[in-house]
């Protein structure tokens, strides 16, 4: 698995897995019980995770959609 974004913001989070979702590519949310824990300080980011070969096509939707300056390019 691959990230395709990290993001502090519950809201961009949420309109990536939708957008995900609408393109029908499976994804993964890491790290959210430690954001959970850690509270609403919004320190620790929440990786948006996909099969390897579904991330060229994840990034191109979360383009799409307006999340360019989100994508996570490791």
């Amino acid at each position: 698995m691959i990230a395709v974004l990290k993001t502090v913001n519950p809201a961009t989070l949420n309109f990536a897995q939708a957008v995900l979702k609408e393109a029908d590519i499976p994804f993964f949310i890491m790290d959210q019980n430690v954001s959970i824990i850690e509270g609403s300080i919004g320190i620790i980011p929440r990786r948006l995770m996909v099969v390897d070969e579904d991330a060229e096509d994840a990034r191109e939707a979360l383009h799409a959609a307006g999340l360019g300056e989100d994508i996570y390019q490791p």
